[in-house]
């Protein structure tokens, strides 16, 4: 439950967005916002900035009325036009109000926003809390009434009126956030915030106001526990602790806890299959940009999408990109945009905020969903129960771990190689996914063709393998394999065994070559949607391109002499992506009826290359 007339004092750095707030609900011009939402993650201040806006001096001559209503997230629709009505209609006898029935409720609160100007105030959860309570406010009618919601849900804004106003507050600079922490840690420590700490405490307070990575709450927080520390001594003992004293501690003066309890509120009002995919987000290292190819690859490997969410044609991939933007949408993931030339860009990674990750991590340990091991943990946890491991460090204990659903490996050149061919490999024999982040890696073992059920096999970055065991035809089950960033890799002619795969990345085309002169055989592979670093001088391109209707996207390293061959055989190609040695492509007269997007570049220092655009009538 949160109140109108409780305001922050200590308000840093969005004074300018509550000026913009208020100008767009006094505005009552041509161009004026019928419904202004202000969106956001937990803890960002989205509270405190409508409690500024509904103690604003304008807006309070502006409007006949001002109420705030606070939506649970169980709301009763009668007590919440009744609470309403009752602020608004002063006059009328409470105990009346309470009698009305709720088509009563809802044409009363209805007309009185027609006839006075009101501004309401509405922290809302979900559309289905819109649903019962639309009724009574007139969107889209002839008011001078508005509306200003708090959520946490960006599709609700749109929801609720697509011609509304959308303001998402930013987080907080450093130096922000650490003017911030000075309000809360010394003012009421020393009754003045004009006094200033000595060098190190303020050394100390620069770098812990970084782990709260721009949130207020968390900043209030730290606030909270610092303020009864006075010493460097026990300054550095919450710098020592400082993510688990911020997502435990409370802050002063609040009674909802620790940022980690904020927080949980988003993730217990996710749907079933959402909270897994929040919570495999945090087996990934703190601050990595996570690429969303690779999440979605692991999402399905882990049996985290549902089949019954597809629609249409909509492969596996479509429905893990709409869960990702579902969890963006409520702000508890953020993307990460990479521009594709100067017409296209695209959303390619991901990264959680420190504070979620460490919420994902903790209830990932609660409901046994995943373990992630830093090095120093790795003996005290070995006889953990947990069967998904997400490994930041080096250790031999993998050794004696079996009945593993997920293994992750990050460390890149940490990670002692030889480790990993003292595991015993055939007792992985339930694991789904083995992701290996290991630049030192010389030679994978054969028992790896004995992990029967994996799905998800990737060797990105392990510069130092040299090939792979001929066992790999084994996985039947297999659906993506990532060889990418490998160099002199030899490639066992035993890929068109693995019928499953949906998901095929191989080493540039320099970095691999052919079995004792032969093309790498690829026919069968009917379920292929991507298919990276295709080569057609060491692949046939008959064999991947004039079979597979499925395929969404090719990378090629054509040379060229077959650039020209493809083109009859990209009758369901969607995606194409072509870099040519020092030609441009010339296009038959068919065209390329179901292409969507063509990249095309060159390797070599030619002035110019070309492409015949009128033989690609339906491109753009």
């Amino acid at each position: 439950m949160t109140y109108s007339h409780v305001v922050e004092e200590d308000f840093v750095g969005l004074e300018n967005d509550v000026k913009e707030l208020v100008g767009h609900l006094v505005n009552e011009g041509t161009d004026n916002y019928q419904t202004v939402c202000i969106c956001g993650m937990g803890g960002l201040g989205k509270t405190t900035l409508a409690q500024k806006v509904y103690n604003h001096n304008d807006a309070k001559c502006h409007f006949d009325y001002l109420v705030w209503a606070c939506i649970s997230q169980q709301p009763q629709k009668q007590d919440v036009l009744q609470g309403i009505l009752i602020k608004l209609l002063p006059k009328k006898e409470e105990e009346e109000i309470r009698r009305m029935r709720d088509e009563e409720l809802t044409r009363q609160l209805h007309q009185v926003q027609l006839d006075k100007r009101c501004l309401i105030i509405l922290e809302i959860w979900e559309q289905g809390d819109w649903d019962i309570l639309k009724f009574a406010f007139p969107i889209g009618e002839s008011t001078r009434s508005k509306i200003l919601l708090t959520t946490r849900n960006k599709q609700l804004a749109s929801y609720v009126n697509p011609r509304g106003f959308l303001h998402e507050p930013r987080l907080l600079n450093d130096g922000e956030a650490w003017e911030l922490l000075q309000k809360k840690a010394f003012r009421r420590a020393h009754g003045s915030s004009d006094n200033r700490p000595d060098k190190k405490i303020e050394e100390l307070g620069i770098k812990m106001v970084r782990h709260c990575e721009g949130l207020p709450l968390a900043v209030v927080v730290l606030g909270g526990i610092l303020v009864t520390k006075h010493t460097e001594e026990e300054w550095e003992k919450v710098h020592r602790n400082i993510n688990s004293h911020i997502s435990k501690g409370t802050s002063v003066g609040h009674e909802d806890g620790g940022v980690s309890q904020v927080l949980a509120l988003s993730y217990d009002d996710l749907p079933y299959q959402l909270k897994r995919c929040f919570l495999y987000l945090g087996s990934f290292p703190e601050d990595s940009g996570i690429e969303l190819e690779k999440l979605y690859e692991l999402w399905i490997a882990e049996d985290l999408i549902l089949s019954s969410d597809t629609e249409g044609e909509d492969t596996m991939m479509d429905v893990a990109e709409r869960y990702l933007s579902e969890l963006a949408n409520r702000y508890m993931v953020h993307l990460g945009v990479e521009s594709m030339g100067s017409r296209f860009e695209s959303f390619k990674y991901c990264r959680l905020h420190d504070m979620m990750r460490e919420l994902s991590k903790s209830r990932s340990k609660e409901e046994i969903f995943f373990n992630v091991i830093d090095s120093e943990k790795i003996s005290s946890s070995s006889s953990s129960s947990n069967r998904r491991r997400s490994i930041m460090d080096h250790g031999d204990w993998l050794s004696t771990q079996y009945y593993l659903l997920s293994l992750l490996l990050f460390g890149g050149y940490d990670w002692r190689p030889w480790i990993i061919n003292s595991w015993h490999w055939k007792d992985l024999k339930v694991s789904r996914v083995v992701h290996l982040e290991v630049r030192g890696l010389r030679k994978l073992p054969k028992a790896i063709g004995k992990l029967i059920h994996l799905r998800y096999l990737s060797l990105k970055g392990c510069e130092g393998l040299k090939s792979l065991p001929s066992s790999i035809g084994n996985l039947r089950c297999l659906q993506t394999l990532d060889l990418r960033d490998n160099y002199r890799m030899r490639i066992p002619n035993v890929l068109w065994k693995t019928k499953s795969l949906t998901q095929l990345y191989l080493c540039e085309s320099a970095s691999w070559r052919k079995t004792k002169g032969k093309k790498m055989r690829l026919s069968g592979l009917g379920k292929l949607e991507i298919l990276e670093n295709f080569d057609s001088s060491r692949c046939d391109v008959k064999e991947i391109l004039g079979n597979s209707k499925h395929v969404l996207l090719v990378t090629t390293w054509w040379r060229p002499t077959s650039s020209i061959i493809v083109v009859s055989y990209l009758q369901h190609i969607s995606w194409l992506f072509e870099a040519i040695e020092g030609v441009g492509m010339v296009c038959s007269e068919e065209g390329f009826p179901q292409l969507k997007f063509l990249r095309l570049c060159y390797l070599s220092k030619l002035e110019e290359w070309w492409v015949d655009e009128v033989a690609m009538p339906n491109l753009f």
